[in-house]
């Protein structure tokens, strides 16, 4: 093996350390890959250098909060295609440098993750709490245990995490408290306490609680053995629904879990709610989303674009593309 002589990460103030830990995690899959290479390993760490470090970024925007505004492009009519409009007609050429097709059966097994979160965002995260069977509370962000998650249906109310397996101790240590069935809370991270909830990914022993290190409070749950998170204005009590192995197909080995959970508490804090409708309100509400590597995101403005109703359509219109639709048949 080459000996490689590392420059320094640039490092901002808040994480010195961490930025070390992350690029030796990162790194220490490559090491165990047959296909390591030196072009392999420089280029990761180009990419950590460059993702991690703040000294040339501009400073986080604060109380930025959230807009509505119109739609993008809110002239549209119906049938107007794509390109008919300067930003759709850029979009459109972009098309000519053609395409990067990847065959999923062929391609490694980290560059699928890379491309899947890079590209199927942005990401809502799950940050976990558990209870082990010994009594040891564990708190992790997605990114550490549950790489997707999302609401599956409203009545019941269920959720779906998916926990990836992993490492000599196989499913990770979330995964292995919620199969005891002492049931869980799924918190939402807002902006102001984002850090300490990033620090709960170090992968620590499963009998070392996380909760000291990040700082945040314990709330005691209605339902569920596991506490919520104090400092989280938007937590879920969930129970152990069921779980779904997904396998490797070529080793029949359970790579991951998805795990279905029921809803049985909703705990909204007061403040973050509309007042007229009593749901979350995103400009109060500050909740973080993913996106690909090592990027959170924001949520800073939206806008509104109803479904239209058949029957809204003008005659025209609908006359036209039944018309249309009939040819094609």
């Amino acid at each position: 093996m080459p000996v490689i002589a590392l420059l320094p990460i640039r490092q901002s103030p808040h994480s010195s350390v961490f930025t070390e830990i992350s690029f030796a995690y990162h790194c220490s899959y490559y090491f165990k890959e047959a296909s390591f290479s030196l072009q392999k390993f420089v280029s990761l760490y180009c990419y950590l250098v460059t993702t991690m470090s703040s000294e040339e970024l501009p400073a986080f925007e604060k109380n930025k909060g959230f807009k509505v505004c119109t739609s993008p492009n809110p002239e549209w009519t119906y049938g107007q295609r794509v390109e008919e409009t300067p930003e759709g007609k850029a979009w459109v050429e972009g098309e000519k440098a053609g395409w990067t097709v990847v065959d999923t059966s062929k391609e490694e097994t980290r560059r699928l993750y890379a491309i899947g979160i890079a590209g199927i965002v942005p990401r809502p995260i799950a940050f976990v709490s558990t209870v082990s069977k010994d009594g040891v509370e564990n708190i992790a962000p997605f990114r550490r245990v549950s790489h997707w998650f999302n609401q599956v249906s409203p009545n019941p109310f269920v959720v779906s995490i998916s926990c990836a397996h992993g490492g000599p101790k196989g499913a990770k240590d979330t995964l292995t408290n919620i199969l005891n069935g002492a049931g869980f809370t799924i918190n939402i991270i807002s902006e102001p306490w984002v850090e300490q909830s990033n620090v709960c990914s170090t992968d620590a022993p499963i009998e070392i609680s996380e909760w000291p290190l990040s700082g945040l409070t314990k709330a005691p749950s209605i339902h569920v053995k596991a506490p919520r998170v104090k400092e989280s204005a938007f937590s879920m009590e969930c129970e152990l629904l069921q779980t779904v192995p997904v396998k490797d197909p070529n080793t029949d080995n359970t790579v991951s879990t998805l795990v279905l959970a029921r809803v049985k508490y909703i705990h909204m804090r007061n403040d973050i709610l509309d007042p007229v409708r009593g749901i979350p309100d995103l400009a109060k509400f500050k909740p973080m989303a993913r996106m690909g590597g090592l990027t959170y995101a924001t949520v800073s403005q939206g806008f509104a674009l109803p479904r239209p109703p058949w029957d809204s359509l003008p005659e025209e219109a609908k006359q036209k593309f039944a018309g249309d639709a009939t040819k094609q048949s």
